[in-house]
């Protein structure tokens, strides 16, 4: 018996129809509607209640934030944005994940998708997460103030490595724990976020805004430094060389048969052999799958200080929990909690 609603948005009847295709090719998945613009999308969202609602960005009458806006505040549903490949709709699909949107799929091709079936797996596979998310709606206007910029401080000093992955509900996590840490942070941080190219660049972007940490997107050689956090880079996994005292990025096509490029058990086992693994925190926040789970349980077995978040804060509760249930975990915390126990760790103020 199926038992996820779905609603479809796009003004494209191409697309409206690629999209229903793929989603009814699942046992579990209804597609009870489709809508040809944010306005009908929002009135047929209120009056059926689905459980998940697909959603375009670019759309007449109604664009898809706003339309987002009206399908949070007035149903339960659960909202998958779907977005074009360049950095304006970056932009604005992080926007819409601040606005309650609970994951986005990149269209491949530009508004208009003919390779949307290659994305069939990932589009399935993001409805089924979405309508078992939780999710916590953020009050209208919130933003975490910019704050000034401290210098660096020496490529060498590297007090600690802090690791965090994350998928599902990434970037406002991210948004909770990174601008609380101090800018003197003496550890550096890697964060590997499910994400495709162009949409990481701006995530550092918008990560650098609110956090007195320095964020950057990873480059070739870039060095680990103490107040610096390291985004990896959508298509790439990040991995690392040593340079004499320094860590240096290096990033990489291989494993090509990852589940997910970057990986969060590449880089994490990558930075094992280049840092010491007792002086490096692994973090796993919310995500789909177990991608990190078995990178966590080597690091805590090599004398490195694992973290999970646990399942009150957690969009989609299935990274955190392979770790936990492999017995790779030290402490288990909410988010919120999460930026505290990394600065008592590290010895931050």
């Amino acid at each position: 018996m199926k038992s996820i609603r779905v609603l479809v948005v796009d003004d494209s009847a191409f697309m409206r129809r690629a999209i229903k295709q793929i989603l009814e090719r699942a046992p579990d998945i209804e597609v009870v509607d489709v809508a040809r613009d944010g306005l009908e999308g929002a009135e047929k969202a209120i009056a059926l209640q689905p459980d998940v609602v697909t959603l375009d960005i670019n759309m007449p009458r109604m664009d898809g934030l706003t339309a987002l806006q009206h399908i949070t505040s007035k149903t339960t549903a659960k909202v998958v944005m779907i977005s074009s490949l360049t950095q304006e709709d970056a932009l604005i699909t992080f926007e819409a994940l601040e606005l309650g949107a609970v994951d986005f799929v990149a269209k491949p091709d530009g508004t208009i998708s003919l390779g949307i079936n290659r994305l069939a797996d990932e589009i399935i596979r993001k409805v089924r997460a979405a309508a078992r998310a939780r999710v916590r709606r953020r009050a209208p206007g919130r933003r975490v103030l910019r704050v000034e910029k401290r210098v660096l401080v020496a490529v060498s000093d590297l007090n600690w490595v802090v690791m965090i992955g994350v998928s599902t509900g990434g970037p406002r996590v991210l948004e909770d724990i990174l601008p609380q840490l101090p800018g003197d942070l003496p550890a550096g941080i890697v964060v590997v976020q499910h994400m495709p190219p162009r949409f990481t660049a701006s995530l550092a972007q918008r990560l650098d805004q609110y956090c007195r940490l320095h964020v950057r997107e990873a480059q070739e050689g870039m060095k680990l430094s103490n107040g610096l956090a390291l985004i990896a880079p959508g298509g790439y996994h990040l991995v690392f060389r040593r340079q004499g005292s320094a860590v240096a990025c290096h990033l990489s096509l291989r494993p090509e048969d990852a589940e997910f490029r970057p990986s969060v058990d590449v880089t994490l086992r990558a930075l094992m052999e280049a840092f010491d693994p007792r002086r490096t925190i692994g973090v796993l926040l919310t995500g789909i799958g177990d991608d990190g789970a078995d990178a966590l349980v080597e690091l805590r077995r090599r004398g490195g200080w694992t973290v999970a978040e646990s399942e009150e804060t957690a969009v989609v509760w299935g990274m955190p929990r392979a770790a936990i249930e492999r017995g790779g975990v030290d402490v288990v915390a909410p988010s919120y909690q999460i930026a505290d126990i990394i600065r008592r760790k590290v010895g931050g103020r």
